[in-house]
């Protein structure tokens, strides 16, 4: 048409799709999806459909953004909370769901949830292979051995895994699955987004941290108040270095929001803390680069983490870290005294000295923020998108397996439980 602009003609008459086409279930889309999938879409031309059970996520924070081209979303239950949807339903609605996209290959989160588990069976009689998302690791939790049983058929079903690190990969190799065809890079987050934000931060930091509040010098935490997080513990610990330090002591500055959140403002009120720590609630994603690039060092501590994003985030900002050796990111992320410390999070003491070390004037944070940096620069949304294309390439080649009748007996009592 004459006149007609480029981007007009190009919605007009959009590309064909590029192949093997993926599909993707999960429960609810994210931020951290949009920025891989960009990545998958700009470097290997693959398009995906997330198929996500559901468009209302649980922490505010986390709330999926605007929609994005660099896949399609197919939402089944819009509006809805994932633990009321009726699990007969959610299976049927998936299950026509895929047979309507017809993908070449599909990703599951995990081999837990009735949503993985649905799509796997959908799979398996559809002959579709299956590229298995995987962030545990073997010290996650306390391992049976009749749940390692039933987790060794589920996976051996998979035909390709796509994990955070050597960790899960270890894993996944102990559960049976062939190491040729594990992939990592899963977990990444936009290193552009934070790096970028906390700059800019920095530049204009005493307008931005009186706008925001902000002690002039402090120790930054991010997570959900809830057990795993380690947040009691890590009070004491911020307690202990700050009777050491004295008035010279940096404030802690703790955002996030959950049930603990009573409990934890008592402790500091015991502890003597209030003034000290900051609880300035769930922030969004646009604001978040903002409290990293203001802090001096950044603090995980959870007895327990698959992965813990949020480190990625710090290191992006040019944080030096203080991570708990439970967190499935430290054995790739941190390198002992160059961007951070790593330490046992049921020992306080350790976690305070970690806080004293990396807040002594003799620390070159400096430095470690640069090595931060630079160290999650290589587990960026490229890599992401790179692995994900070779696994989907190796679950092609490797075709989807046939299950016997242990297996579909143990599919079936997984999805109805």
């Amino acid at each position: 048409m004459r006149g007609e602009t480029a981007a007009a003609a190009a919605e007009r008459n959009p590309p064909p799709r590029s192949t093997p086409l993926l599909g993707w279930v999960l429960v609810s889309a994210i931020h951290y999806h949009d920025a891989r999938l960009r990545a998958a879409a700009r470097l290997s031309g693959l398009h995906l459909d997330m198929i996500e059970l559901t468009d209302t996520f649980g922490f505010r924070e986390l709330q999926p953004g605007s929609p994005s081209e660099s896949f399609t979303r197919h939402t089944l239950f819009s509006g809805v909370p994932w633990q009321t949807v009726d699990r007969r339903v959610m299976v049927k609605r998936l299950h026509e769901q895929l047979a309507a996209l017809r993908p070449r290959v599909v990703c599951i989160n995990g081999w837990s949830s009735g949503g993985c588990i649905a799509s796997l069976i959908w799979c398996l009689r559809a002959g579709v292979p299956v590229i298995l998302m995987s962030e545990s690791a073997e010290h996650d939790e306390r391992r049976r051995w009749w749940k390692e049983m039933i987790k060794r058929r589920t996976v051996g079903l998979c035909s390709a895994a796509l994990v955070g690190g050597i960790t899960h990969r270890d894993y996944l190799v102990k559960l049976g699955f062939p190491g040729e065809r594990v992939f990592d890079g899963y977990d990444v987050v936009d290193n552009a987004h934070f790096e970028s934000g906390a700059a800019a931060a920095r530049l204009a930091a005493p307008q931005r941290r009186a706008e925001l509040g902000l002690p002039p010098r402090y120790f930054l935490a991010c997570s959900r108040f809830e057990a795993k997080k380690n947040l009691g513990r890590l009070l004491d610990a911020y307690a202990a270095y700050l009777k050491a330090a004295g008035t010279l002591g940096w404030a802690l500055v703790v955002v996030g929001d959950g049930p603990l959140r009573g409990d934890l403002e008592a402790q500091c009120k015991r502890l003597g803390l209030n003034g000290h720590v900051m609880f300035p609630g769930f922030k969004g994603y646009e604001e978040l680069p903002a409290y990293y690039g203001l802090a001096e060092a950044f603090v995980h501590a959870s007895t327990t983490e698959q992965w813990g994003l949020v480190v990625n985030e710090a290191m992006a900002a040019g944080l030096p870290v203080v991570v708990s050796r439970r967190c499935g990111c430290a054995a790739e992320l941190v390198i002992e005294g160059v961007n951070g410390f790593t330490v046992d999070p049921f020992d306080v003491a350790a976690l305070a000295d970690a806080m004293a070390r990396v807040a002594a004037d003799s620390c070159h944070r400096a430095a470690m923020g640069r090595f931060s940096r630079e160290i999650v620069g290589r587990w960026s949304p490229d890599r992401f998108a790179r692995n994900l294309a070779a696994a989907a390439d190796a679950a092609l080649r490797s075709g989807c397996p046939t299950p016997n009748m242990i297996d579909r007996l143990v599919l079936w009592v997984l999805k109805n439980r």
